[in-house]
């Protein structure tokens, strides 16, 4: 029997894609890092479709010794698709960081795909298709959201050098790349102060599952979502570097997120 796994099930845009991959007749593998909110998550898909096939497992994957662990507990199971969702979206200036944050945020954006696309590729299905979540964030330096820009630039550029790598293994990899999207709270709260671009430029949970699934079915590399985002970094690949660096700074000094 083969599985779909994914991580960061639990969060917002984790939950968009269980859900969907869920209506798609796809046999579920999930992790977070709450085993509560992953059970709680797994009742509820159950309600939707009660003789799916869905299996949980807790796991820090910031923790190569937790990774281990996840990986033994997939024992004699193989493996169809593979969606990177995990990650922090951590914005400060680095100096107020700690080597607490600055670590997990890097393993969790970055460390963990690469690890999961491993380990997936090892014990793969006659055919895998991953999804790497990352961001358009990634496509150029950003002042103040610098750890997690790197980072997601860092997974789409290795997304891509990937899938060529995989190129006639019948195995394909999609870096996903969105803008804002409603999540928590304080990213809702984010958006909305942005103004109207802010709020063409967002987009739903379940609007990036359904996309990203689609790219990643027809084989896609690198796809970026929503109409005003791929006009931004078209735009942005025009302005000089030095302007995109003092724009950058001045939307996001004053708006600090540290939710982890």
């Amino acid at each position: 029997m083969d599985y779909t796994l994914i991580s960061g099930a639990t969060g917002v845009i984790g939950r968009a894609f269980a859900l969907e991959c869920l209506c798609r007749g796809e046999n579920l593998f999930l992790t977070g890092r709450s085993g509560e909110k992953l059970q709680t998550l797994r009742q509820y898909l159950l309600s939707v479709k009660p003789d799916a096939e869905i299996k949980i497992y807790a796991c820090d994957l910031t923790r190569s010794s937790e990774r281990e662990k996840l990986f033994a507990q997939t024992e004699g199971l193989s493996f169809c698709r593979l969606i990177n969702v995990a990650g922090a979206d951590i914005q400060k200036e680095f100096c107020l960081y700690d080597e607490q944050k600055l670590t997990f945020q890097i393993r969790i954006n970055f460390e963990a795909a690469a690890s999961l696309s491993l380990f997936c590729i090892n014990r793969r299905a006659d055919k895998l298709r991953i999804i790497n979540i990352s961001s358009v964030c990634g496509e150029m330096p950003m002042p103040y959201f610098a750890v997690y820009a790197a980072a997601k630039g860092a997974l789409t550029s290795f997304s891509c050098a990937l899938s060529e790598e995989c190129r006639g293994k019948n195995i394909t990899v999609t870096a996903v790349l969105p803008g804002a999207v409603y999540t928590r709270p304080d990213v809702c709260e984010y958006i909305k102060n942005q103004g109207v671009w802010g709020r063409i430029a967002a987009k739903q949970p379940q609007f990036i599952a359904e996309k990203a699934l689609n790219a990643c079915d027809k084989g896609k590399r690198k796809v970026v979502l929503g109409g005003a985002n791929k006009i931004a970094v078209a735009l942005s690949r025009l302005l000089p570097q030095s302007l995109k660096l003092k724009m950058n700074g001045k939307m996001r000094k004053d708006a600090q997120k540290d939710a982890f």
